[in-house]
């Protein structure tokens, strides 16, 4: 399975390699317009209107096999089982420490040495319903 996906990108590459050079070659439709007229068109290799057509059906074949590798790479793709190698799936999901004070969250500052009763910081829930929208 693994030489298969190997070939398969393979041949995505080239194909997508070849495609890039074969549109850059290519000529534009204005460049049609000079040929009609005799601007050196039917001294070339494929003749006036003959590389047009070569040009044009490589590519489409080209983009073809491109877009059937890419269906190829998504089957295969999914087909395979996950083996998620995450960092988060082991870390163990913990609430952050509340400290006693605010006094001791400010940089510099110390927690003052003589502390009265602890104040019981009832816990956050989240908003919701009519405590999202904010008031006026």
């Amino acid at each position: 399975m693994n030489i298969l996906l190997t070939a398969v990108r393979a041949v995505q590459m080239l194909s997508a390699l070849g495609m890039i050079g074969l549109i850059l070659v290519q000529h534009g439709k204005g460049a049609d317009m000079g040929a009609a007229f005799g601007s050196g068109g039917s001294g070339s290799l494929f003749g006036a209107s003959g590389s047009a057509n070569f040009l044009s059906r490589t590519t489409g074949i080209l983009a073809a096999l491109f877009f059937a590798c890419t269906l190829m790479l998504a089957y295969f793709g999914n087909a395979q089982p996950r083996t998620s190698s995450s960092v988060l799936e082991g870390v163990a999901a913990t609430a952050p420490a509340v400290p006693a004070s605010g006094a001791a969250q400010i940089p510099g500052r110390s927690a003052p040495a003589t502390t009265s009763a602890a104040v019981p910081v009832p816990p956050a829930t989240p908003a919701s319903g009519a405590a999202q929208i904010p008031a006026k």
